[in-house]
C-alpha cells in the first residue's frame, strides 16, 4: 500500500508567485468538476465507461504545469489533469468521451486513447507499459537535435510489473534519454494491491537498478510534485538523462466505475480521504489568504459555466454515423507515390548488396533517417548489410541497440512522433515476437485513432532452406498481414529489393520489408546505381504463359521460375512483391488469362496468406476456372533443423506434384 506519511498535508511554497498558486488550484478544481459531471452522465447512460482521477489530480496538473507546453506529455486513464492543463477544447474532450465525430478519434477510441499534438500529448493504448517506449523515442528525437526539452510518460504502480518499463527505462538509461518516467502508485491494480504486484519497498528503487536517479515524494501534494518536476525538467534541460520518480497517491474510487471499491478497507479509504489533494490545498491557500471564499464560489462558478456550456454544444452534435469509405482511408496516412527514374548505369549485385546500398542512399538522402538494431554499428549487423556505415554517418544515426526489441519498436513509433523516420532492423524475423504489440497495436493502429502515420520500416531477415531451425528460420509475413494498418513488402530480387527499401522510406506509414536470408549471398542482377522506388502495391509478371498461373513472393518465386525453366512449361509467374496492400487487379488479369491458379508461399499451409487470395479468386474470378484453387505450402509444424526434415518441411519439396496435379484438371 502507499505509505501515509501523515494524515495531513504540510505546504512549502517558497517563493512561488500567488499567480502560480492558483494556477495550480484552478488546474485541480477544473478536472474535479469535470469528473462529477462525467459520473453523472455516467449513470444518465450518456458515457459509456469512466476511469475516475479523482484523488490524484495534483499529479496530473503538477507535472503538466512543471513542463514547457511543446514538452510531449504521454498520459493514462486518470490524468484528465493533464488534457484540462494543457487547454485542449472541452467540447472535443465531450465528444470524445461520447464517441461523436469532433472527438480525437472521430468515435474509433474511448477515454485517453488518443493523441492531440497539436497541445504535445500523446494516450495510451490499454496495454499500459508501450507509451513508456515512445516517450523514450521522443526524448531520443530531443538528444538527436540539441533541444532543451523532455518528455514525460505516466505509468501506474502495476504497469512497472510489465516487461514495456524495464525495456524503456533500459534503453533510456544505456542512451541518456531526457525522459522524466512518472509512477503513479495508487495502491491497486484493478483489484489486485501492490502487495501482489512486487516485492520491493518502494518503486523508486527499481531505478538504481538502470543506473537511474529515482525519486519518491508525496503525489498528493500538489507543490511537491510541481516544484520537483520543474527541477528535475530544467537538470535534464542541461544534462541530459532519465529520472524515475514515484508519486505516492491513492485511488479514492474504482478501477473504473463498474467495479466499484469494495476491496479496499474502509479505514484505509478514510484515511487517505484526508489527504484529498484539492481540499487540503484550498485550506492551504485560504489559510494564506492568497484566495477567500468568494474566489472560490467564482472558481466553481466559472468552470460550471464552460462544463455546461460545451455540454450542451456537444449535445447538438449527432451520434457518428457510420460512413466505411472514410474508414479505410483513415487506414494509413494519403501518400503519392514518387517514382524516381531509373538511371541506365547498373551493376551486378547480390541481394545483401542491393539492400544494403538502398538503405546506404536512403540515409544520404533522409538525413532524419535513423536506424537501429541489434549489432548494426560496428559490427555491421549479423549479415553485415550496415558494414561501414557508422564510420559514414556516425552513432547517432546508426544505433546498436540493448536486446529489447519492443523498446526499440516503441522509440521508432517515438521518433515519428516527432516527424523523424527511423528503420529498425529485427536480427531475425522470428525476434519480432518479442516486439508484437509495439506493431500490431500501436505503429499499425496510430493513424486510424487518431491521425498520426509511424514513419518506420521494420525489416525483418527471414526464411528457411539454411538450417537454422525452428527459431531462426520462420517466415511470418501472414502475422502482420492480417493487421489492418500496416504494410507489409516481400522482394525476390536485389532489384525489387533495392526499389521496394526505398519506396518503403518515402511513405511515411509502418512498412515490414521481409528480406530472405537464404537469397542474401545466392541471388543477383542487375541493379541501377541510383536512387530509384519499385511501387509498394503493384506485382510483377516474371514469366509469361497460358497453362496455368502460380501466384506466389520471395523465395517461392526462386522454385517457380527454376521449376518453369527446368522442364519447359507454358506457366504465367506473378510476383506479388507487396503482400499489403496484395495487387488483386494482376492476379484477376491473369487467372482470367490462364483460368487455372496455384498459390505458392514458404509459409506454412494453414493460415497463411494464400488462403486469403484463394478466397478471392472463389468469390470473384469463379466462373474464369477450369479447376480448382491450388495451394502449395511448408508443412504446418516448425521449421526443423536437420537438412532432410527441412528440404520435406518446405513448399518447394511438393511444388512439382502440386502442378502436375492442377494441370490434369
Amino acid at each position: 500500500m502507499p505509505k501515509l506519511a501523515s494524515s495531513t498535508i504540510e505546504y512549502s511554497s517558497g517563493r512561488l508567485s500567488q499567480k502560480v498558486l492558483k494556477q495550480l488550484y484552478t488546474g485541480m478544481l477544473r478536472p474535479r468538476l469535470i469528473e462529477e459531471k462525467m459520473l453523472i452522465l455516467l449513470r444518465q447512460g450518456k458515457i459509456s465507461k469512466w476511469f475516475s482521477g479523482i484523488g490524484q489530480e495534483a499529479i496530473s496538473v503538477g507535472c503538466t504545469l512543471a513542463l514547457d507546453k511543446d514538452e510531449v506529455i504521454f498520459p493514462m486513464h486518470r490524468n484528465l489533469g493533464v488534457f484540462t492543463t494543457r487547454e485542449i477544447p472541452l467540447l472535443n474532450l465531450f465528444c470524445q468521451w461520447q464517441g461523436k465525430l469532433p472527438g480525437f478519434t472521430k468515435g474509433r477510441d474511448r477515454s485517453f486513447h488518443f493523441g492531440a499534438m497539436d497541445y504535445n500529448i500523446v494516450g495510451m493504448i490499454s496495454h499500459l507499459g508501450p507509451q513508456l517506449s515512445l516517450a523514450a523515442g521522443v526524448g531520443l528525437s530531443h538528444l538527436l537535435n540539441k533541444e532543451k526539452r523532455v518528455s514525460l510518460a505516466f505509468t501506474g504502480e502495476g504497469g512497472t510489473s510489465q516487461g514495456e518499463f524495464h525495456e524503456a527505462l533500459n534503453v533510456a538509461s544505456v542512451w541518456n534519454l531526457p525522459t522524466i518516467f512518472v509512477i503513479e502508485n495508487n495502491g491497486y491494480g484493478l483489484s489486485t494491491p501492490s502487495s501482489d504486484q512486487y516485492n520491493c519497498e518502494n518503486l523508486a528503487d527499481k531505478g538504481i537498478g538502470y543506473g537511474i536517479e529515482s525519486y519518491q515524494i508525496d503525489g498528493n501534494n500538489i507543490l511537491e510534485v510541481y516544484k520537483t518536476i520543474s527541477k528535475v525538467a530544467k537538470d535534464l534541460h542541461k544534462k541530459p538523462r532519465p529520472v524515475l520518480i514515484e508519486c505516492m497517491t491513492f485511488r479514492m474510487r474504482g478501477h473504473e466505475e463498474a467495479s466499484g471499491t469494495k476491496y479496499v478497507p474502509q479505514d484505509l479509504m478514510d484515511e487517505w480521504g484526508k489527504r484529498d489533494p484539492l481540499v487540503n490545498f484550498e485550506k492551504y491557500l485560504l489559510d494564506e489568504r492568497i484566495i477567500n471564499e468568494n474566489d472560490i464560489l467564482e472558481y466553481r462558478k466559472e468552470i460550471k459555466e464552460e462544463i455546461n456550456s460545451a455540454l450542451a454544444e456537444a449535445e447538438k452534435i449527432p451520434s457518428r454515423a457510420a460512413d466505411l469509405e472514410l474508414e479505410k482511408r483513415d487506414l494509413f496516412k494519403e501518400h503519392t507515390y514518387n517514382e524516381y527514374a531509373i538511371s541506365k548505369e547498373s551493376k551486378d549485385l547480390r541481394m545483401i548488396d542491393a539492400i544494403s546500398e538502398g538503405l546506404d542512399q536512403a540515409m544520404g538522402k533522409h538525413s532524419d533517417l535513423i536506424l537501429m538494431g541489434q549489432d548494426i554499428a560496428e559490427y555491421g549487423g549479423v549479415f553485415k548489410i550496415t558494414d561501414g556505415f557508422v564510420e559514414k554517418y556516425g552513432k547517432d544515426r546508426v544505433r546498436n541497440t540493448p536486446l529489447c526489441e519492443s523498446a526499440i519498436l516503441g522509440v521508432g513509433v517515438g521518433l515519428s512522433i516527432k516527424g523523424m523516420r527511423s528503420m529498425v532492423e529485427m536480427q531475425f524475423a522470428d525476434f519480432v515476437t518479442c516486439g508484437f504489440n509495439q506493431i500490431v497495436n500501436n505503429a499499425a493502429k496510430l493513424h486510424y485513432r487518431w491521425g498520426h502515420a509511424v514513419n518506420m520500416v521494420v525489416r525483418m531477415p527471414c526464411g528457411g532452406g539454411v538450417g537454422a531451425g525452428p527459431f531462426h528460420s520462420q517466415t511470418n509475413e501472414a502475422w502482420f498481414t492480417h493487421t489492418p494498418g500496416l504494410k507489409v513488402v516481400y522482394p525476390s530480387n536485389p532489384h525489387d529489393a533495392k526499389g521496394l527499401l526505398l519506396a518503403s522510406f518515402e511513405d511515411p506509414n509502418p512498412v515490414l520489408f521481409f528480406e530472405h536470408k537464404g537469397m542474401y549471398r545466392n541471388i543477383s542482377a542487375s541493379v541501377p546505381s541510383n536512387y530509384y522506388t519499385v511501387e509498394i502495391g503493384q506485382a510483377s509478371v516474371v514469366n509469361e504463359g497460358n497453362a496455368a498461373t502460380i501466384i506466389t513472393y520471395g523465395m517461392g518465386v526462386q522454385w517457380a521460375m527454376d521449376f518453369v525453366k527446368t522442364k519447359n512449361q507454358d506457366i504465367e509467374v506473378i510476383d506479388l512483391r507487396s503482400l499489403a496492400p496484395i495487387d488483386y487487379d494482376a492476379i484477376s488479369n491473369s487467372v482470367k488469362k490462364t483460368n487455372k491458379v496455384l498459390i505458392l508461399h514458404e509459409d506454412s499451409l494453414v493460415g497463411g496468406i494464400g488462403g486469403e487470395i484463394s478466397a478471392y479468386i472463389s468469390e470473384h474470378l469463379f466462373e474464369y476456372l477450369d479447376g480448382p484453387v491450388l495451394r502449395c505450402a511448408s508443412l504446418d509444424t516448425p521449421v526443423p533443423f536437420a537438412k532432410e526434415l527441412e528440404k520435406e518441411y518446405l513448399a518447394s519439396f511438393r511444388l512439382e506434384d502440386q502442378i502436375e496435379k492442377l494441370l490434369s484438371y
